[in-house]
């Protein structure tokens, strides 16, 4: 058993992907055709040996909590391992309440019993994908004696991208002196990964910390706060990264993935990716059929064209549909000689009376769940 236990948190209130997040928490999307967004971080977090997982979900969280379920399809272990859900019950109306530390206080009792059997935590975001051995990246953080150590991604596209997200400011032994929000001022930025690793005495003592200096202060600013007294340090990530903070970035991260490289980059049979399985024959490629560049999930009919695309589970692609540039969610139908080009289709939805629904790349169209067009 690992001396850490695990928490996932929910996005932030600065956090909109605008339609589908109407529907189910950024944690529950579609990702791949096969897989759910939260299912990097808790597998990142079973792989690495801790079985003791708490998943925090806020707002509309039935699709999350189906998905989840007992948490044994996570190889998490059956006798000593748990997965529990924690909902923020009494979230205020006004979102500038409903941080991470108000979800945190409501569960405070809970975290402070694994402190008895799980001396440290892991903190791991629910809308970023990579692949991360947390075991490593622990004894890294004891070793070093650190108080806090923070996980980040270097990148050299942030004046146009991770725009929603944090950035560390490292000096030159990599301890942080700051956390801020980045505002596209420079090229080259340290992106944080929203990923902790601390004691989980210190973790509870800034929970209670925060609360009493602002009730909308989040745990980045506590620790941004905290960083002038304790000994905080940044580890590099390495590998594929993506976030998902808004709808253009969950459009881009999961045709990224279409590329042979980056998906080797970040699928390794070493390290596997655990998710609820669907039992369903194999996709059926009819006569005339032509797919080019794509990712296909099982259970579909395929009669058109599909390009440069990510096809989930039990799609119909029927007679003469060209799909090109798109993200099509499970059990939704293209119809017949429909061209649809740069769009995420949302579960059930059916494009059967718009012969073109094409977008301009840069800002990929929507097409609600169970709707029909």
């Amino acid at each position: 058993m690992s001396k850490a236990f695990g928490i996932v948190t929910s996005s932030g209130t600065h956090i909109k992907v605008d339609g589908m997040q109407d529907y189910r928490p950024i944690g529950a999307f579609s990702f791949m055709g096969r897989y759910r967004v939260i299912d990097f971080p808790i597998s990142n977090m079973s792989n690495s040996g801790i079985d003791r997982i708490q998943v925090y979900a806020r707002r509309k969280p039935r699709s999350l909590v189906e998905h989840l379920g007992t948490g044994r399809h996570y190889n998490i272990n059956s006798k000593r391992g748990k997965l529990q859900v924690l909902f923020s019950e009494t979230s205020s109306a006004n979102d500038f309440y409903n941080t991470d530390i108000a979800a945190f206080m409501e569960n405070i009792e809970i975290i402070e019993r694994m402190q008895i059997h799980q001396p440290y935590v892991v903190i791991a975001p629910n809308y970023m994908v990579y692949t991360q051995n947390f075991d490593t990246l622990l004894d890294t953080h004891i070793e070093s004696g650190a108080d806090i150590t923070l996980l980040y991604h270097k990148v050299n596209n942030a004046r146009e991208a991770f725009l929603n997200c944090d950035i560390l400011n490292l000096n030159k032994q990599k301890g942080v002196e700051s956390i801020e929000k980045n505002r596209g001022t420079a090229k080259e930025r340290n992106i944080f990964m929203d990923t902790y690793i601390m004691k989980t005495e210190l973790f509870v003592s800034l929970i209670k910390k925060a609360q009493k200096v602002s009730s909308a202060y989040t745990l980045p600013q506590i620790v941004n706060m905290e960083c002038e007294e304790l000994d905080v340090r940044g580890v590099a990530h390495r590998g594929y990264f993506a976030t998902i903070t808004d709808f253009k970035s969950y459009f881009d991260a999961n045709l990224s993935l279409i590329d042979f490289e980056q998906a080797t980059d970040l699928f390794d049979p070493e390290w596997p990716i655990y998710t609820r399985t669907t039992d369903s024959c194999p996709t059926q490629y009819f006569e005339g059929a032509s797919i080019k560049n794509s990712v296909v999930a099982n259970g579909c009919l395929v009669e058109g064209t599909i390009e440069n695309s990510v096809i989930g589970r039990g799609c119909q692609i029927k007679k003469g549909a060209v799909v090109k540039n798109c993200v099509i969610l499970a059990q939704a139908v293209i119809g017949e000689d429909v061209h649809i080009e740069n769009q995420v289709v949302d579960k059930w939805a059916q494009v059967l009376h718009v012969k073109e629904v094409v977008a301009d790349p840069d800002k990929p169209g929507y097409i609600k769940r169970d709707d029909t067009i």
